[in-house]
């Protein structure tokens, strides 16, 4: 009796087992939807007039969120990151409290990303960290380049 149910119950020889994948698949494009959508692109334009100084002890910072930069040009020319011209220190009181007022609300702190050319960074950067502090912003990030091997810089 046995024998007849399992031999009733078996799939007929010419039929094979199938496994349904659309529930996998559909299961990865969520995954994959999720994690672009989490994802946090950071890009800071960078000027091209702007040549930053070697740092031996450079590191790279990990979080680059909640920066507002400013690049200080060698002939002590203040920019925005869109490359505005920012005329005086006034310009860039209101840069940095207009940037820092959209970055507040996200619950970043805001921090002064000074760019300048290694020709000038030095003589104009007083300016820019005495207009952030103004502005409300007290923390601020020199960007250099690392050294490389050889004594190179490396971007």
């Amino acid at each position: 009796m046995a024998s007849s149910k399992l031999t009733a119950a078996r799939s007929p020889e010419d039929e094979q087992a199938k496994l349904d994948m659309s529930p996998m698949i559909d299961m990865v494009f969520l995954l994959l939807i999720f994690f672009i959508v989490n994802a946090t692109a950071i890009i800071v334009k960078t000027d091209p007039e702007v040549v930053p100084p070697v740092a031996n002890n450079s590191k790279r910072q990990e979080d680059g969120r909640g920066r507002i930069v400013v690049n200080v040009r060698q002939d002590g020319t203040f920019t925005s990151e869109n490359f505005d011209i920012l005329a005086d220190e006034k310009d860039i009181v209101d840069l940095v409290k207009r940037e820092r007022d959209k970055i507040i609300p996200l619950g970043i702190v805001p921090k002064l990303h000074l760019r300048g050319d290694h020709e000038a960074v030095f003589k104009y950067s007083r300016t820019a960290v005495r207009a952030a502090a103004e502005a409300g912003v007290d923390q601020v990030v020199f960007a250099v380049y690392e050294r490389g091997r050889g004594g190179a810089p490396k971007k």
